[in-house]
């Protein structure tokens, strides 16, 4: 105890000098010198693992009267230095905290303030604190940040969405997904400005734990693929899966391109029928990778058939893949088996809207494998979402596919054919009278 006093006595004498020597560089307006006395006092607190004092001297430094903003800034990068050398959790926060205080509302220590709530972040979120990390995070706002590098910015916004995603605030994490342009992805990096000019901002290096653009661009999408997930928008998780299978980097290695392919073509079965929908089936089956996978291959190309797809067949035939994909990996959801019968049954609706113009619901049910009832439901529905233009008269039992005429269309069509019958008459009378004037001719002879 006595040798430890002793270490503090020195240390209180120690600081008390650099204070006077910080004083004097201050007001003399030395940079150098008050950024060196600043450092140095810092330096002498963590190696004498007085941590308390170091909060103390932070604190103090930063509101001494017409304080340097190049001392601050030093101050706080040296302190953040120290703060995985803290010996427990609780200095840690207190630490970290303590350095929040300073750089709060100080522009020229934004991206370090947000490296420090990023922390403080991570600490919530491993102490099972993660509505609390969440909070944290969304206080700031890194996209106004002009000095910060722009793949920190990328990876700072999808901690957020993560964070949100986690804590299951979904319209949170949507909000935040849009400050990232998917176009920041598919940049050049080769053709950005390596040395600013003079005047510019000069925009700080990315630190070495965030990862490049392409990994960047992996991690967005698959937060994207969660988000959609709780939606079951299938359309937009095989967009998002699309996205991942153009990543150079998977493209090159068949074990990652495989699974991901697969997804692709689970989704688009999975995925009502628009032209959107159709886009990407038509792009995927032209895909010489599809080979690989015949099996997929062959269940896209019943998709574009025009031909009734028997469900009890396919389900045969596509059962272990189908819960194979589910054992495996992210798992296709739980109503997918609901809905790929869903998606059978329009796909054979519409098949059948092309041959037939009008049938009776008794032959549709029994080329759709269902009751009537079934097939009047599905049939609403696909009507009710304009995927279909078609009428059911229920007394007679008629499903009637051809789309009601406009009243122009009506009367452009009477026109028309108004137009071709007088000129036939035209023609008629035309080759009436040639007739007549050769018979009257040949009288004469």
């Amino acid at each position: 105890m006595v040798m430890a006093m002793g270490n503090a006595g020195n240390l209180d004498a120690e600081i008390e000098q650099l204070l006077n020597a910080e004083k004097h560089a201050r007001l003399a307006g030395d940079v150098a010198a008050t950024r060196n006395a600043v450092t140095e006092i810092l330096r002498l607190c963590f190696e004498a693992r007085a941590w308390n004092t170091l909060n103390d001297q932070i604190v103090l430094l930063s509101k001494r009267r017409g304080q340097l903003k190049q001392a601050v800034t030093a101050m706080v990068q040296q302190a953040m230095q120290y703060i995985d050398e803290t010996p427990d959790i609780e200095t840690r926060i207190k630490l970290i905290k303590t350095l929040n205080i300073v750089s709060a509302g100080k522009i020229y220590v934004e991206i370090e303030g947000a490296r420090l709530i990023k922390k403080l972040a991570k600490i919530k979120e491993e102490q099972g604190h993660i509505a609390e990390a969440a909070d944290l995070m969304q206080e700031i706002a890194v996209e106004t940040f002009g000095a910060m590098a722009k793949t920190e910015k990328i990876a700072f916004i999808l901690e957020q969405v993560r964070l949100c995603l986690d804590r299951q605030d979904y319209v949170r994490a949507q909000i935040l997904s849009r400050k990232i342009s998917t176009r920041v992805f598919d940049a050049d990096v080769s053709k950005e400005k390596k040395k600013p000019k003079e005047g510019d901002n000069l925009v700080e290096e990315a630190p070495a734990d965030i990862p490049s653009l392409p990994e960047l661009k992996r991690i967005y999408y698959e937060l994207m693929i969660r988000y959609y997930s709780h939606k079951n928008d299938y359309l937009e998780i095989c967009r998002c899966y699309k996205a991942i299978y153009e990543i150079p980097s998977v493209k090159e290695n068949p074990a990652e391109w495989i699974p991901i392919l697969r997804k692709i073509c689970w989704y688009l079965v999975l995925s009502p029928h628009d032209p959107m929908q159709s886009s990407l089936l038509n792009s995927t089956l032209e895909d010489r990778n599809l080979s690989e996978i015949p099996n997929f291959k062959l269940l896209l190309k019943q998709l574009v058939t025009m031909e009734v797809i028997q469900w009890t067949t396919l389900w045969d035939s596509y059962k272990d893949e189908f819960e194979n994909e589910n054992n495996v990996g992210k798992n296709l959801g739980d109503k997918a088996a609901e809905d790929l019968r869903e998606r059978v049954i329009e796909h054979n609706i519409l098949v059948i809207s092309k041959y037939y113009a009008r049938i009776t619901l008794k032959r549709l049910a029994a080329l759709l494998c269902l009751s009537v009832q079934e097939a009047e439901k599905h049939l609403s529905d696909m009507v009710v979402s304009k995927a279909l233009v078609a009428k059911i008269d229920r007394p007679m039992g008629i499903v009637c596919f051809q789309s009601a005429k406009d009243s122009n269309d009506l009367l452009n069509s009477w026109a028309a054919n108004l137009e071709r019958l007088l000129d036939l008459v035209e023609k008629s009378c035309h080759q009436i009278h040639k007739e007549t004037m050769v018979h009257k001719a040949a009288l004469k002879v």
